[in-house]
């Protein structure tokens, strides 16, 4: 779900179609409900890997207390971590739109920033923020992320648990996955050892000088372990033929994907 998500939100945005995604309350079922648009856009926004989520409200941003009862409320221009005084702070000045109000709103940007993705709280109702926004003037609260989008996303690979089974290839693959930045190939693909599905976390798995096999990398696999087999040792350009269907010419992406070095450490 997750690949066949991003793969038709990133064609809808390569065309340059805007998608509108939402979550209707009178059709969600309790164990699909966010319960917010908020935390579902932090959703998207991680799932396309987007610059920036905006998020709108009916204030200009976060202020210290209430704008709207306190008139010494003071506003915040940028937040680099949403500490509990923050959150705090967010329950005191709460937005009166959409499901969750002020707090969801931090929430999403929370999420938002564990993917590396800074956030911007603005005023939905001021007709020239979205013209300032573009042209890099800030209205509202920017909410910074310590991390980079490429730290978060592989600090989240290397900490989603692995499926059982593992995808085996041959040393020139793990030598073009370690050394090269490459994403694996059908060519290098030896064979797929247990069962897994497309979108499932799995690892990748080479053979030492001696013997003793390794692992090179983990990381979300484009095709399920029967079409692995089906597809090892092929060209890329057999995917279509040898399987009636492609999900791309990788078996794993090399986006989706985390190398480990000879020390243990994670790239």
């Amino acid at each position: 779900r997750y690949l066949n998500a991003r793969a038709t939100l990133s064609e809808l945005l390569a065309l340059n179609v805007m998608p509108v995604v939402n979550e209707n309350d009178t059709v969600a079922v309790d164990e699909l409900t966010l319960g917010d648009n908020d935390n579902l856009a932090a959703i998207v926004a991680a799932l396309i890997d987007a610059d920036m989520l905006l998020i709108a409200t009916d204030i200009d941003g976060l202020y210290t207390a209430d704008p709207r009862s306190n008139p010494d409320a003071q506003p915040i221009d940028e937040v680099h971590e949403l500490t509990a005084e923050i959150m705090g702070m967010a329950g005191a000045a709460g937005s009166r739109v959409g499901t969750g109000g002020m707090r969801t709103k931090l929430e999403a940007a929370e999420k938002a920033a564990a993917a590396g993705i800074q956030t911007i709280l603005f005023n939905g109702r001021d007709n020239e923020v979205v013209n300032l926004l573009s042209r890099d003037l800030l209205h509202g609260t920017l909410l910074r992320t310590r991390a980079t989008r490429m730290q978060a996303r592989k600090y989240w690979l290397l900490h989603v648990p692995a499926v059982p089974g593992c995808i085996h290839v041959d040393a020139g693959a793990a030598r073009a996955l370690s050394e090269g930045g490459a994403s694996l190939l059908p060519k290098g693909v030896i064979d797929a050892v247990g069962e897994f599905q497309r979108g499932d976390m799995v690892e990748i798995v080479g053979d030492s000088p001696d013997g003793e096999p390794y692992v090179v990398a983990r990381g979300i696999t484009q095709y399920g372990a029967a079409e692995i087999n089906q597809l090892a040792r092929s060209h890329t350009r057999d995917i279509r033929q040898k399987l009636g269907y492609s999900y791309g010419e990788s078996v794993m992406h090399r986006d989706d994907m985390v190398i480990t070095t000879d020390s243990g450490v994670i790239s």
